[in-house]
């Protein structure tokens, strides 16, 4: 049950995402966000996903692209997914994905700044158009705040 004792936290979530090519896959999920790949097949990869199983399964056609809703003045796509770091790892990434000239839909900034649940967030897409989030807390216990 969410929000009681019985949730478990530290358990893996498990996300499948459609992409349109497994190679292109392997280079932006195993190459630049160094995810360890799991079991494949001719159709879909699973990934260690900073802890987490995401597989990445291909498709002819990508579904319909992001909306936008705003959040602390900046335009968030929805849907998106991702994870929560430490500090020092979503810097290390967010300076890997600016080397690899990835555009951000969302530049690395800390959101929130001064209040309840501050946070570094940064945006960006898969080559296929699946929006993600990064995102680390000086201190988690804020994760949650309100």
């Amino acid at each position: 049950l969410v929000g009681s004792e019985m949730c478990i936290r530290d358990r893996p979530f498990h996300l499948a995402i459609p992409v349109t090519n497994l190679d292109d896959a392997n280079r932006f999920y195993g190459e630049l966000l160094g995810c360890e790949k799991g079991r494949s097949d001719t159709q879909w990869i699973d990934w260690n996903f900073f802890g987490h199983q995401l597989v990445t399964h291909c498709v002819n056609e990508m579904p319909s692209p992001p909306s936008y809703n705003g959040v602390d003045d900046h335009a968030v796509p929805v849907p998106h997914f991702g994870v929560v770091l430490t500090m020092g790892v979503w810097q290390e990434l967010a300076e890997k994905v600016e080397a690899a000239n990835i555009e951000f839909i969302v530049a690395p900034y800390i959101r929130f700044k001064g209040k309840p649940g501050e946070q570094a967030t940064m945006f960006f897409k898969d080559p296929f158009g699946n929006a993600l989030e990064f995102k680390a807390f000086a201190d988690i216990n804020q994760l949650f705040a309100s």
